[in-house]
């Protein structure tokens, strides 16, 4: 049983991308009064599909930025490694996403530093810690291309083989 319809679906669209919209404008772009697209959001926010509200900033009109995708490998594959490692992962603030993935490293981060010189040093203080890195592989960011904008929230339509001949 689905635990959302198409118009708790259409609010969560909405909010992905105007997360300061109005609950009255909200509720004219899905077609409910205010009360119940109000009940209906705070609803979503119960249930913890809305995990918060939050702004997208242009860092780089800020500070100095590298930002970095990286590829951690574990010397051991001990639960206690594991849970170290993403301990150490969340109290860093300059990781900005973190991910265990399947393949030949254990995890994909992405990072947020200064320059190269930040990154080494990053680096070079995670592989002599306790957290029991063997390697990390990085790949610079050169032009993001497509940014974050939210999930799909519909199932995306299925492209036929057949299509554009």
């Amino acid at each position: 049983m689905d635990l959302l319809d198409h118009i708790d679906r259409r609010i969560l669209s909405v909010l992905q991308q105007d997360g300061r919209i109005t609950n009255a404008a909200l509720a004219e772009l899905v077609a409910l009064s205010p009360s119940a697209c109000l009940q209906r959001v705070r609803r979503l926010e119960r249930l913890g599909i809305i995990e918060g509200y939050g702004a997208r900033i242009a860092i780089e009109r800020i500070r100095p930025v590298l930002l970095i995708h990286g590829e951690v490998a574990l010397k051991r594959h001990q639960p206690e490694d594991f849970r170290a490692l993403e301990a150490m992962f969340l109290s860093e603030p300059r990781v900005l996403e973190a991910a265990e993935i399947s393949g030949r490293f254990d995890y994909h981060v992405k990072v947020c530093v200064a320059d190269m010189g930040e990154w080494r040093d990053m680096t070079a203080s995670w592989t002599a810690g306790p957290w029991q890195i063997a390697r990390v592989s990085s790949q610079v960011v050169m032009h993001p291309a497509k940014s974050f904008a939210g999930y799909p929230l519909l199932p995306s339509a299925k492209v036929s083989p057949r299509a554009g001949r």
